[in-house]
């Protein structure tokens, strides 16, 4: 995984090793803006970026094709050798964040700083669009469970899997993908496709061989004909079930009025006693198209989600950033950095966010600020490696997801609406604006007298 990374990255590394720079360096990754109809992010990818950092090494393999690119031998034994010493403080995985908020502070030598950061931002990336889409699913079914459902429709195999792992901590219920059930242990759902049915000459034949090799969980697909003659099919699949000592669990609509079926199917379950038995809805289903199915009345108990929720379709990806905040000067002092490109500022210095809650436990405001300052609220930042080794335990996937749903429990509602942003109070704190008026300053005087 080393050499998955950009090649300019490389090349920056050869540069300061060449200039002998292997001085002390700190980046802060954060997100730059919210796409539309977003108010807040679900960080995710922390374990997976950590593990990298933990483990991140240079085979013989890679370093021969490295001489091959032209890089020089002095440059590929120091590859040769190179293992991550850095410290890294983080947000949890499963945190509330916004834009400009610093997610995870890196301290290294330069060119360990800088050799890792296409991997960070890729993996954040994917992990907190995904999670955070995938929030929004689970806040629009209201309670119902939700299947991810995204496998054969995310961009390769890495991305199914992260896609399966995220949505589970934002809140899903489960995954239709094997290998994530077993990786990670999410349940695992699975119902049947419209071929098992056109396989067998008649529906209730697919329907009774479902329901013979799976008695205790079958779900049964009834629109690969018509819809309400699948139901009534599926209905005298139940009742032979019920004969012996089993139950049918639930019917499957993947197309057509998902409103008016729904509707016409449960009514008719009920009137023959099958009031237990569930409807589960899937085909093209975002956070919109379920609110929009349940504000009309929609009879759907559960829903599976695929493609737009494991691709984020609407956002399919989020403006993710690594940036110098500070340098070590040859004196062995640290200096902060900033950036002042138009539109592209940032800010200066090892910094800390602070977590200001109500009365109530839910999130009233943040607050940047410089690490050592005081300020009110809690720190998001926990030190989680030191000098190159892991000091902070990993969590399991579960508490993770514990992490998620209590930190989307305490974001108020207006904050989680489905459309129209909602601006969260993230404030600057008095120490840091003073070291941003200050470096601004000098630096524009510097600017001013290379121009002169």
């Amino acid at each position: 995984m080393s050499l998955l990374t950009d090649l300019y990255e490389l090349s920056m590394g050869a540069g300061y090793f060449k200039s002998k720079r292997q001085e002390l360096a700190t980046f802060d990754l954060f997100i730059g803006k919210f796409p539309k109809n977003r108010s807040y992010f679900v960080f995710a990818g922390l374990e997976q970026t950590l593990l990298f950092l933990k483990n991140m090494r240079f085979s013989v393999e890679q370093i021969d094709y490295l001489r091959e690119q032209g890089f020089k031998e002095d440059y590929l034994n120091y590859l040769g050798s190179f293992k991550f010493s850095g410290d890294v403080w983080a947000v949890p995985e499963g945190t509330i964040v916004f834009p400009n908020e610093p997610l995870i502070r890196l301290t290294a030598p330069i060119i360990e700083a800088q050799l890792v950061e296409s991997f960070l931002l890729n993996t954040i990336n994917i992990q907190t669009m995904i999670t955070t889409k995938a929030s929004r699913v689970v806040r629009a079914a209201c309670g119902r469970p939700v299947i991810e459902f995204g496998l054969r429709r995310t961009q390769g195999l890495d991305a199914g899997m992260k896609a399966a792992r995220c949505s589970y901590i934002a809140g899903c219920d489960g995954t239709s993908n094997v290998l994530a059930g077993m990786k990670y242990g999410i349940p695992i759902f699975g119902t049947m496709a419209h071929s098992f049915v056109m396989f067998f000459d008649r529906e209730i034949e697919a329907f009774r061989a479902f329901a013979e090799t799976f008695p205790d969980k079958s779900l049964l697909l009834i629109d690969t004909f018509d819809d309400i003659a699948g139901a009534k099919t599926a209905a005298i699949v139940a009742k032979e079930l019920e004969k012996t000592g089993h139950k049918l669990n639930a019917v499957r609509i993947d197309s057509g009025d998902l409103v008016e079926t729904s509707q016409k199917v449960r009514k008719l379950l009920d009137g023959k006693e099958l009031d237990y038995v569930k409807i589960f809805a899937s085909g093209d289903l975002d956070e919109y198209k379920i609110e929009e199915l349940l504000n009309k009345g929609a009879k759907i108990d559960a829903f599976g989600v695929g493609t737009r929720m494991s691709t984020s379709e609407d956002s399919p990806y989020i403006e993710v950033i690594y940036k110098l905040c500070e340098k070590m000067d040859k004196r062995g002092k640290f200096k902060p950095m900033m950036k002042l490109s138009k539109g592209k500022a940032t800010l200066p210095g090892k910094k800390q966010v602070f977590r200001v809650k109500d009365k109530k436990g839910n999130f009233f405001k943040d607050i940047i600020a410089l690490h050592n300052e005081d300020c009110q609220g809690e720190p998001l930042l926990n030190i989680v490696m030191e000098k190159g080794e892991l000091v902070y335990n990993l969590p399991t996937l579960a508490e993770i997801r514990e992490n998620a749903l209590e930190n989307l429990s305490r974001l108020p509602d207006r904050y989680r609406r489905l459309k129209q942003r909602r601006s969260y109070r993230v404030e600057i704190s008095p120490l840091l604006k003073k070291m941003i008026n200050e470096l601004t300053g000098e630096l524009k005087k510097i600017e001013f007298e290379a121009l002169s």
